[in-house]
């Protein structure tokens, strides 16, 4: 059975459980086609249940049409799919512009009453609002308001001068979090210093050698390769002026665990990450590390997980920007027609990697 045959199957018996189960959430993830009827319906179809083998799955209602299947009259698939998109575009541009103003940061203004300037309850923004960015408003607050920080930083005659540029009321609230987000102390990242220390070292694994790095905060790079020197070269000039320490006894429980996971990617993995990149690619990267092993999903799913449908494209670069390999999952993401995507690591590392969560996943079936 070749890979793609082997994922499909995976992917369509998960589907055929959420169909047995009439699993609510399931709507916004495929249509079903009954062969024998000629029809398609939402996975929440109250019709009995056809045989498994007269049962085939698409992706929307689209897909289904033109497999020459006809809409079911009792669920309304295509109407409920349309009412779902308009739903979600609806909820992406009330985000738009609660983001918008979040990212003003005008003195005074809440949270409330961004809700209250849109029309809606402070708790269902609320909701959405962590629904299409995969952040809190808070988190979003923090996130701007740390990012500001580091743009007015060379800027600013002080730290004072540039924590209050960027939106803090306080020195306490922005030395309780400062350390936590930036990864070092604001006074090196004022005086351009950024000498973080960043454990790193090198193994080897079935699929190359593979560098684990971590910061403070957490693993900040899983990178695998053929030659340990480039993997060392490219550590170095993603963060030119960290100081780099081999790794001690204490990191080697962090990389002896790495290890296991790539030998064994289904494995739990629950150690700290350090996710360093920008807002959004932090929600695509959050995203790839809830689809289960031995699942995949597409680049234009992945978006749609994010709630930014639109965003189909900026959801893969942020996949080709991810740099820690396996623990954030970036090798379950394929294309559309089922064919494998770009890997920074290797089409043949990816392919492995695949075929060893399926196998594993077909063997605790």
């Amino acid at each position: 059975m070749t890979l793609a045959k082997t994922i499909d199957r995976l992917n369509e018996d998960k589907y055929w459980q959420s169909l047995v189960s009439r699993d609510i959430t399931a709507d916004n993830q495929f249509i079903y086609a009954v062969v024998t009827t000629g029809i398609y319906c939402r996975p929440t179809c109250p019709s009995k249940l056809a045989k498994r083998e007269n049962i085939q799955f698409f992706d929307n209602a689209e897909q289904a049409e033109r497999a020459g299947f006809r809409a079911c009259l009792r669920c309304k698939p295509q109407a409920e799919q349309t009412r779902a998109q308009q739903k979600n575009e609806k909820y992406i541009a009330l985000t738009k512009q609660a983001c918008a103003m979040l990212d003003s940061q005008e003195d005074g203004v809440s949270f409330k009453m961004i809700a209250k300037a849109l029309n809606v309850s402070p708790y269902h923004l609320h909701r959405i609002f962590k629904q299409v960015t995969g952040l809190t408003p808070q988190d979003y607050i923090r996130s701007v308001k740390a990012r500001k920080f580091t743009e007015n930083a060379n800027k600013a005659k002080s730290v004072t001068e540039a924590f209050y540029d960027a939106g803090y009321n306080s020195s306490g609230r922005f030395y309780e979090t400062a350390k936590a987000r930036l990864g070092m102390k604001p006074k090196d990242w004022k005086e351009g210093t950024y000498m973080q220390q960043i454990k790193f070292a090198i193994a080897e694994t079935s699929l190359g050698a593979v560098l684990v790095a971590a910061t403070v905060k957490g693993i900040c790079a899983i990178q695998l390769g053929d030659e340990p020197e480039q993997l060392i070269e490219e550590l170095q000039l993603r963060f030119p002026k960290a100081e780099l320490i081999g790794a001690d006894t204490e990191f080697e429980t962090m990389v002896a665990a790495v290890i296991a996971l790539v030998e064994t990617p289904d494995k739990a993995f629950d150690l700290p990450l350090d996710l360093q990149g920008t807002l959004f690619q932090e929600r695509v990267w959050r995203a790839l590390m809830t689809i289960p092993a031995g699942a995949t999903l597409t680049y234009t799913q992945l978006a749609e997980k994010i709630g930014s449908p639109e965003a189909v494209r900026a959801v893969a670069n942020a996949c080709a920007n991810n740099k820690i390999a396996i623990a954030v999952p970036c090798h379950r993401v394929i294309r559309s027609d089922g064919n494998l995507a770009g890997y920074r690591w290797g089409i043949d590392r990816k392919r492995a990697l695949l075929l060893r969560e399926s196998a594993d996943a077909l063997k605790k079936r």
